[in-house]
């Protein structure tokens, strides 16, 4: 899922924990430690999604109280939020900052979320083959990042994000070149299996 332009996703809340108005949020960041420089964070709406931008139009200032990391995921407490019922009411929601807030990078690291919505440009032949747009990554599915691809004809192509693939990523120009291996597209191609 991408971010609505201007915010940058640190968890989304999946359920209350405790009986203290403490919620479980499921960590969308490489930087969790990061929560423990944080106290102001903004909540957006369940609806935040890729395709509905105005989703961050109405974000929800909060202030962090209190956090821990548990079972793969983060627990957060929201100053006002004290009691079940309230936690209850921020299930679905993103905790989100504005993105001038994100950590600095080095020369050579980029976002994972700056990809979403690049051009993926296959130049291992002599020409330029444009194989489509890079929709959403997959992080869970082994050492390297699978970005997933919306292909000419609709079609999810999976690529892996392998660093001897990659010669090129262009952030303002919303281009990612890769010189991908022969016979790797044709793997996605239904019609072949």
């Amino acid at each position: 899922m991408i971010a609505p332009s201007g915010w940058v996703w640190l968890a989304r809340v999946k359920r209350t924990q405790g009986r203290k108005g403490e919620v479980f949020a499921e960590i969308l960041t490489d930087f969790p430690e990061k929560f423990a420089e944080r106290r102001r964070l903004w909540l957006l709406g369940e609806d935040a999604s890729a395709r509905n931008a105005a989703a961050g139009a109405n974000p929800h200032e909060v202030e962090l109280v209190h956090h821990w990391l548990h079972k793969g995921g983060v627990v957060l407490h929201f100053a006002g939020v004290d009691s079940i019922s309230a936690a209850e009411a921020l299930a679905g929601m993103i905790v989100a900052i504005p993105q001038e807030e994100r950590a600095a990078l080095s020369a050579d690291e980029l976002y994972i979320g700056d990809l979403i919505g690049c051009v993926l440009v296959d130049v291992a032949g002599a020409e330029p083959v444009t194989v489509g747009e890079v929709e959403d990554v997959d992080r869970s599915a082994g050492p390297v990042a699978i970005l997933v691809v919306r292909g000419k004809s609709a079609e999810e192509i999976l690529i892996p994000f392998a660093k001897d693939y990659l010669r090129r990523i262009d952030i303002d120009a919303r281009r990612v070149e890769m010189a991908l291996p022969q016979g790797l597209l044709e793997l996605n191609d239904p019609k072949q299996s």
